[in-house]
């Protein structure tokens, strides 16, 4: 729900516009913590009449080129954000502080529109798929590495019983020549 309705908005623009009270004292007088908002109610209802006040029934989306025609004219020309929001007939001058913030940290890409709210709960199950492959993934590299450690490890065994007695190396390999060969002759 609205802060101020538009009835309270049109109360105090007209009160301003017809009395001697200033924005100070009216939002004084009316318990209000700042003038500002008063501020940029008289000024949106001059130049946009009771529109200017009318809080938006529906969400209005503006496409990527309009926001950045609005935050590039208030660059070039040096507009404040309520002169951007009255020369593109918009009624909340903050949302070209958020455009402006947006793109001076994200580019254009900070102009586009992003889904907004929760995932849909139908999504969770392929999460979890992911997660049980990325597990599977994990444990397959495990056994691959395990794997690869045990045959280092033979070679570093063979390596070493080589380099203490290289002659039992040669003979154990001709007697298995020997043995082979005497298998094929018989068959």
């Amino acid at each position: 729900m609205a802060k101020y309705s538009e009835e309270f908005k049109l109360k105090l623009v007209t009160e301003y516009l017809c009395g001697n009270l200033g924005y100070k004292l009216l939002a004084k007088k009316y318990n209000m913590p700042s003038p500002s908002p008063l501020k940029n109610w008289v000024r949106s209802y001059k130049e946009q009449g009771m529109d200017g006040l009318k809080r938006r029934k529906t969400k209005k989306k503006y496409s990527v080129q309009f926001k950045l025609d609005a935050v590039q004219f208030m660059l070039k020309t040096g507009a404040s954000y309520l002169e951007t929001a009255v020369q593109f007939d918009l009624n909340n001058p903050s949302l070209i502080a958020r455009w402006l913030k947006a793109f001076r940290d994200q580019g254009i890409e900070g102009l586009k529109p992003r889904l907004k709210g929760r995932p849909s709960m139908s999504k969770k199950p392929n999460k979890q798929k992911k997660k049980e492959e990325k597990k599977i993934t994990r444990v397959e590299e495990l056994e691959r590495e395990n794997e690869l450690l045990r045959l280092e490890n033979a070679y570093l065994k063979k390596l070493k019983a080589f380099r203490e007695n290289p002659n039992a190396f040669h003979e154990k390999h001709k007697q298995r020549s020997h043995s082979t060969s005497k298998k094929k002759d018989s068959d």
